[in-house]
């Protein structure tokens, strides 16, 4: 996107085209005016036009230019924060509340892209979470007792089982989460804008909110060549979040990911590794994930920015890494390289603001925006309409708090992951 290859990379190059959009111009006056087209922003703006609700959607850039068209396309259930964790920071009540809406995330992905019929290569056959040596697994096997006592479809895999279903003997173990699944992330974007389009939403792109101003009982919304006016405004920015509404972004350390595409393996080779097309990650800090396309890319990523020297660095570790993990590949070249960032909050957890009366946001999803911003969206239309009240949501009402030392905390996980992935792999 934008005359940028490391952006978007196979998936730019494979996804279906997004529904035709242009720039505003003029003023135009809405119910809703939704800031941004990620999955929070489109899946809100979708909901409202299911219920007759007139909604704007002003982007930027493209359709899904943010993480939402550039993630590994994992659909995962919940968050990073274990269960437990993450009821002792929000309490019993948010805490259930969050887990059990979460939890349910995917199945709901995979409701949309029936309901929609969207294109984008969704596979619901589960994610596996692989252990790294004995800490590693220890840490699953706690995910596991957790998750299993809140009858979630999760099953502990040891080493055997996990070799057979990962391809490589390379972990300790694994965690298979049935619940979950793999998806063209910016594929489900551009579906999720073609259902909303065609159910009456106006979708913008190149369209930057540059201002935002209280307007009698409505806001205005400007932009470069025009402005919406509105009675309700939803910030669905996340980590890209621009100046105009700079304090979603401010409060969220950014953490540089990027993923490496092979060409199509070969048959025998491809059938070798993650026979059930599951999804996988590791449990390392600067962690590391693999799944493949519809094609048999094997699409590898990590930690890390591919700019500067960040590029030669880790395509030489993603390299190194691929020969060590699946030595059945031999030599590998990369077809597509493309990167982008996470929004990381201070627990971990997502966020529920209203900035103003009428200006609402989530945010804050820490690499998990598949299924939540999906499931987010949804319960954003809920509130708006008034089919629920700000009180039922799954997360409280917060402020947005600047994070400590930003930037030079963003700038530090770059600096690491290169690193890391100097050494890694070579020992």
């Amino acid at each position: 996107m934008l005359n940028d290859p490391r952006s978007h990379g196979l998936w730019e190059q494979t996804a279906p085209p997004a529904p035709a959009t242009r720039p505003l111009t003029g003023e135009i006056t809405t119910e809703v005016v939704v800031i941004g087209a990620g999955y929070t922003g489109l899946s809100t703006a979708l909901h409202l036009a299911e219920r007759g609700v007139g909604a704007v959607v002003l982007e930027a850039a493209e359709i899904g230019f943010g993480g939402a068209g550039r993630n590994v396309g994992l659909v995962n259930a919940g968050m990073w924060v274990m269960p437990e964790d993450l009821i002792a920071t929000l309490g019993p009540d948010y805490g259930n509340r969050l887990l059990d809406f979460l939890g349910s995330g995917p199945a709901y992905v995979w409701e949309m892209v029936k309901r929609h019929a969207i294109e984008c290569e969704a596979n619901p056959v589960g994610t596996l979470h692989a252990g790294v040596g004995r800490k590693g697994f220890a840490e699953l096997i706690e995910r596991a007792r957790q998750w299993q006592a809140r009858g979630a479809a999760v099953e502990l895999l040891g080493k055997a089982e996990a070799a057979a279903m990962l391809g490589t003997d390379f972990y300790e173990g694994a965690l298979l989460d049935r619940r979950a699944g793999t998806i063209q992330p910016l594929a489900y974007a551009r579906g999720l804008a073609r259902a909303a389009v065609g159910l009456g939403a106006v979708i913008h792109t190149g369209t930057p909110a540059t201002g935002l101003e209280r307007r009698g009982s409505d806001w205005l919304v400007r932009a470069p060549d025009g402005a919406v006016r509105a009675r309700k405004v939803v910030l669905a920015t996340d980590a890209y979040a621009r100046l105009a509404h700079g304090e979603i972004a401010r409060q969220q350390v950014t953490l540089p990911y990027f993923n490496m595409a092979t060409p199509p393996l070969p048959s025998a080779i491809a059938k070798s590794i993650l026979p059930g097309r599951q999804g996988a990650w590791d449990t390392k800090e600067a962690l590391l994930s693999f799944r493949f396309d519809a094609m048999d890319r094997l699409v590898f990523g990590s930690v890390g920015a591919l700019r500067n020297t960040g590029i030669a660095v880790h395509r030489a570790w993603a390299k190194r890494a691929l020969r060590r993990i699946f030595p059945q590949i031999g030599e590998i070249r990369f077809e597509q390289e493309w990167y982008g960032h996470i929004g990381m909050t201070s627990d971990n957890l997502p966020r529920f603001h209203r900035l103003d009366e009428g200006v609402l946001s989530f945010c804050g999803y820490n690499g998990r925006g598949i299924a939540p911003g999906t499931v987010f969206g949804r319960a954003m239309a809920d509130l708006l309409t008034g089919e629920i009240a700000e009180s039922a949501l799954p997360l409280p009402l917060s402020a947005p708090s600047p994070a400590a030392m930003r930037d030079l905390r963003s700038a530090w996980y770059e600096a690491g992951a290169q690193l890391i992935h100097l050494v890694e792999a070579r020992l």
